[in-house]
């Protein structure tokens, strides 16, 4: 990030309104920069060391933000949809407008979901080349067969004729799994149980890499990832 940038990106990127709207309201003297009105949106500013308020109230800028949800069922992984509420609509405390939910989880799928504004993370993630570990639980319906542990490991053929990349099956019960993929197919966990005669009745994410679902967060809860997480992701911290 530069030193420096314009007041209505500034205020834009902090989700309190459109350039449009912030230079009305510049216009209107409803926005100071170090205690001193200022009417143009245009002007530069350097969030890190300018205070800024708008009408009153100081706003702080944040570069990148990082959230742990864990996603309940009946939530779209998305930033918008017409239908259903979003898990980026989850997040209350979010000071960024450009939120998104690395990869995505099944409409009926629960479990945990980073919400970021970080591209080059959600790359790193999500990228089949970097064959990031994701552990599911599923509970299935239907009699798995007797190899199926060794038919995962080899890699599953989908009904379709989709080969996936080798995955480890642990058989906690005679319905209950634990599934770790390296790569994220549409629907990929039920598909490569349903090539094997299984129906999901149940999938829940518990990691993504070095990410591991807080256990003291129930459904639709969130929190700020910690310091050592953003470490074993990665993150360069400013």
């Amino acid at each position: 990030m530069a030193d420096t940038m314009r007041l209505d990106k500034f205020l834009s990127e902090m989700g309190k309104g459109s350039r449009s709207q912030i230079k009305e309201a510049a216009k209107k003297g409803r926005i100071t920069i170090n205690g001193i009105c200022c009417k143009k949106a245009d002007e530069k500013i350097d969030p890190q060391k300018d205070s800024i308020c708008l009408d009153k109230l100081p706003v702080t800028y944040t570069k990148t933000e990082y959230y742990m949800l864990y996603k309940p069922q009946g939530v779209v992984s998305a930033t918008e949809d017409g239908r259903y509420p979003t898990v980026v609509e989850l997040i209350e405390d979010k000071k960024r407008k450009d939120l998104f939910p690395v990869g995505r989880l099944d409409l009926d799928t629960e479990g945990l979901l980073l919400i970021t504004n970080d591209g080059d993370l959600a790359h790193r993630l999500l990228s089949p080349k970097k064959h990031v570990d994701k552990v599911y639980e599923a509970h299935i319906q239907g009699e798995l067969p007797a190899d199926a542990a060794a038919r995962f490991a080899a890699g599953i053929t989908l009904l379709d004729g989709t080969k996936t990349l080798p995955a480890e099956l642990r058989i906690l019960s005679e319905s209950k799994m634990l599934l770790t993929i390296r790569e994220g197919k549409f629907h990929q966990v039920k598909r490569m149980f349903e090539a094997l005669g299984c129906r999901v009745c149940y999938l829940k994410r518990l990691s993504m890499g070095s990410l591991v679902l807080d256990e003291s967060l129930n459904p639709g809860e969130y929190r700020a990832l910690t310091k050592e997480e953003r470490k074993a992701l990665g993150i360069c911290e400013d």
